[in-house]
């Protein structure tokens, strides 16, 4: 059983009596001992040479201790020269008595010199273990930097031979990932710069054997007359990796991740202040990048997400769907705050993004004042609205008028913006002078990213990043991986995670609960082009997809007058692949009329009170002004959707409503109006232009 401490309290005083002697009470306690055993021995009259056999006794002990414990000669030899002084004054008080001044005068110096003795013993053997241990890590050392070593004098010939300069090696830091190595050195005097050696990032790479997808990166050291060469051996960018699953809370002042340098570290992007460029041509990744690009805004708690993508949305679409799936048992807010699939929407969503950034220019002076910064502060309560604008570098040099005023908004966005946190991100296909041609994206898109996916047709790395040297693009031959670079780390390799439809859905759900409501004065100012988003008459192009696929098992259609049984618009009657309309196009067209009738209630009888118009599709705007003129517009639009993928012209319709006096001007306008507003898609000029119903269009349907 281990030994008990004992602490014994007196008059305030706590002494532990289990406590170990140190020099002083070492001392004192062998020359009161000394004294105790000379006064009862004398007493007693005990043998003198008893005390010196014990003395002798008790140095030979402590001397085979000390040699056990390998303490140094001096410390054994003070312990026994105690035990032997002792034991002889002890020898020498028994035979002529411890009472007297010359006994106590000498056992008062042998104490004092076995204090001394103990305490300069004591810090010799301190001394003699910290430099045993500082001898143990020079050797670890020594054994670790071998190899450290090596490669210094390996690179240091190298660059020598390859880049004509001589460095000097100051540290050669291993990575954790064992995937490489980074050398930190010393650019020889004269002016060198680090550039000597980056542009030779591909010889060295070739001289060291490196393999496929490694290189020797140089980049600015700690001042301008060092260099860092990060040299990568194993290529961790040829595997595919899944997107992280840790779904923890990010911040906009904390950076959201993108990928991972060849290091395996990760890269935060900081866009409190910035844009951001991802280019990549088609089959590299750039879908995905958004992706990973949208579930890092997602995580965060004061990022509001707004997507613009022409291409039927298909950017946003996977982050809005989990919210509108049934059976959840719970309210899901969907992974993005808003997208806009058509050109009035996006103009809806920039004006509504110009008006919330001059309200906050107004609205939070004594905020900003009250921070001391011109900055507007973001958090969860005053959100960052991140919009994200699939292929927007395309519409900024799109010469179509549509696409124009949609460009003017952008840029009016990236210019005036940035201090009350509205910032861009925009994708483009390639990195081409026409795309960068932009000075304003230039300028604000200090974040840029390259996917180049082993393509190099329009991929120009010196146009996108001007600073960077080295970069080879055969360098990122997988899809998933180019060159990014930011205002913290410069243009390098770089790869990005894989993230699939499962894990956006389980992003979305995990997140949900997270994102931030736009502030109070910014949703004032956005107005009810905000504030209904989300209706469903203007989210049915997400779901009605259903409707308008190909279904061999569909039932027949229902007959007229009757509601279809899917609850929504069924058109599959108007579906053919047979020329034009046959003489029976009146009982087509009546059977059009009831089927939106029966499920939309748009056409009411005269007389008849209107029926409540249901959230949904509307066709108000398909009814003409005047009641005479509603059955031939809608015959007309019967006849526009019977025509099928090879579409018809106005004077065709115009010949098929002759019974209805409509001239073909008339029908032009129709068409004109249809055009506009999404219904149907002009295709072709002069005489050869003829109008698709868009549920037949080449890019399928769209939102009217």
């Amino acid at each position: 059983m281990a030994a008990k401490t004992q602490t014994v309290t007196h008059n305030g005083l706590a002494l532990d009596w289990a406590a170990g002697h140190g020099p002083v009470t070492g001392a004192l306690s062998a020359t009161t001992g000394a004294y105790a055993v000379a006064t009862v021995g004398t007493l007693a009259h005990m043998p003198p040479a008893w005390a010196l056999a014990i003395g002798t006794v008790g140095a030979i002990g402590h001397t085979a201790t000390g040699l056990r414990q390998k303490l140094a000669a001096r410390t054994i030899g003070a312990r026994a020269a105690s035990w032997l002084l002792g034991s002889g004054w002890t020898t020498w008080a028994l035979a002529t008595g411890p009472l007297t001044w010359t006994a106590l005068g000498s056992l008062a110096v042998i104490g004092v010199g076995m204090g001394a003795a103990a305490r300069s013993t004591g810090l010799y053997e301190e001394a003699r273990e910290l430099e045993a241990i500082a001898a143990a890590e020079r050797q670890v050392a020594r054994e670790l930097s071998a190899d450290r070593r090596a490669v210094a004098a390996e690179w240091v010939d190298r660059i020598q031979r390859v880049c004509g300069i001589t460095i000097r090696v100051l540290a050669v830091e291993m990575w954790p990932t064992n995937t490489g190595f980074t050398i930190d050195a010393e650019l020889p005097a004269g002016g060198t710069t680090y550039d000597r050696i980056a542009r030779e990032n591909a010889r060295l790479s070739a001289d060291a054997r490196l393999p496929h997808g490694c290189t020797a990166a140089a980049s600015p050291g700690i001042d301008q007359g060092r260099v860092l060469i990060d040299v990568t051996t194993v290529n961790v960018l040829a595997a595919e990796v899944p997107y992280p699953t840790d779904y923890s809370p990010l911040s906009v002042h904390t950076g959201i991740p993108w990928g991972y340098r060849t290091n395996a570290e990760e890269i935060l992007t900081y866009l409190r202040e910035q844009c951001a460029l991802v280019v990549g041509p088609t089959g590299s990744g750039k879908t995905n990048m958004v992706h990973v690009i949208l579930a890092g805004f997602a995580r965060a708690d004061d990022i509001l997400t707004w997507v613009i993508d022409l291409n039927a949305g298909s950017a946003g679409l996977p982050w809005v769907r989990p919210a509108m799936e049934a059976g959840t048992g719970r309210v899901v807010r969907p992974g993005i705050d808003w997208l806009a699939a058509t050109h009035q929407e996006a103009e809806l969503m920039l004006d509504a993004a110009l008006r919330v950034g001059l309200q906050r220019k107004r609205a939070y002076q004594d905020l900003m004042a009250k921070a001391n910064t011109d900055l507007l502060p973001i958090s969860h309560d005053i959100p960052q609205i991140m919009l994200v604008i699939d292929e927007g570098a395309e519409i900024l040099i799109s010469p179509e008028p549509e696409k124009r005023k949609l460009a003017k908004k952008i840029l009016e966005v990236i210019r005036m913006l940035r201090a009350m946190g509205i910032r861009t991100i925009l994708t483009a296909l390639g990195a081409t002078g026409s795309v960068l041609g932009n000075m304003m994206i230039r300028r604000e898109a200090k974040t840029r990213v390259a996917l180049t996916g082993g393509s190099t047709e329009g991929m120009d790395l010196s146009k996108l990043f001007p600073g960077g040297t080295g970069l080879r693009i055969e360098q990122a031959p997988h899809k998933g991986t180019g060159f990014m670079g930011t205002p913290e780390s410069p243009a390098a390799l770089f790869g990005t995670w894989r993230i699939l439809p499962n894990q956006i859905r389980d992003i979305v759900h995990a997140t949900s609960d997270r994102h931030p409501y736009l502030d109070a004065i910014s949703a004032k100012a956005a107005g009810p082009e905000y504030a209904r988003r989300w209706d469903s008459a203007r989210t049915a192009w997400i779901t009605d997809y259903r409707h308008t696929e190909p279904d061999t098992d569909r039932p027949a259609p229902a007959p007229a007058g009757d509601a279809p049984a899917s609850g929504g618009l069924n058109l599959s009657a108007h579906r053919t692949t047979t020329a034009p309309m046959a003489p029976d196009e009146d009982a087509l067209a009546e059977q059009f009329r009831r089927e939106i009738d029966a499920q939309f209630a748009t056409t009411p009888e005269p007389g008849k009170p209107e029926t409540p118009v249901r959230p949904g599709l509307n066709l108000s705007a398909h009814r003409a002004e005047q009641a005479g003129d509603s059955a031939a517009q809608q015959a007309a639009l019967t006849l526009l959707i019977a025509a099928g993928p090879e579409g018809t012209g106005a004077s065709a319709i115009a010949r098929q409503l002759d019974r209805y006096g409509t001239t073909r001007q008339t029908v032009a306008g129709w068409l004109k109006t249809w055009t506009e507003d999404g219904t149907a898609v002009r295709i072709g000029t002069g005489t050869k232009t003829r109008y698709v119903h868009r549920q037949h269009a080449p890019d399928g349907p769209s939102e009217g």
